[in-house]
Parts: C-alpha cells; sequence; structure tokens
C-alpha cells in the first residue's frame, strides 16, 4: 500500500481520474472523515479540493507513481 498526499486543482481532476482508471487495484482519495474511489470523477469533485488530499493506492502501477510523482506536491 502507499500514500501521497497531494494538492488537486479542478483542471487536473479529469487526468487524475483517467490515470488512476488504468491502475488494477483500488485506488481512494480522502481528507478528514470523507473518503471517495479515485477512479470516480464525482467522487472526486466532491472533495473540498483547496486541502491536502490523500491518496491511498493498495497496489502498485509505476506509471501511476511517476504521475503522481511528476505532477503533485507529495509527502
Amino acid at each position: 500500500m502507499s500514500v501521497y498526499k497531494i494538492m488537486l486543482r479542478n483542471d487536473e481532476v479529469k487526468d487524475f481520474v483517467s490515470h488512476a482508471n488504468k491502475c488494477d487495484f483500488d485506488i481512494d482519495v480522502s481528507y478528514n472523515h470523507l473518503t471517495v474511489d479515485a477512479k470516480s470523477i464525482l467522487g472526486v469533485f466532491a472533495m473540498d479540493l483547496k486541502q491536502i488530499l490523500t491518496v491511498t493506492c493498495n497496489g502498485y502501477n509505476a506509471d501511476f507513481d511517476r504521475y503522481l510523482s511528476e505532477n503533485f506536491v507529495t509527502a
């Protein structure tokens, strides 16, 4: 399991969800008490995108890991 901290802007959601859908494992996005499926564009848009989001990957995909590392602030 991998955990990333990211900041996501409205114009990045479609690309983020598209990359998440290429993975064959569950990916969750959470903030405070709300957790949504990262493969759901409506779910991700329901998040407070002004906050740091936690992305939890229940598997590993090198392309998705590289995408997150190159495009978002990760911790």
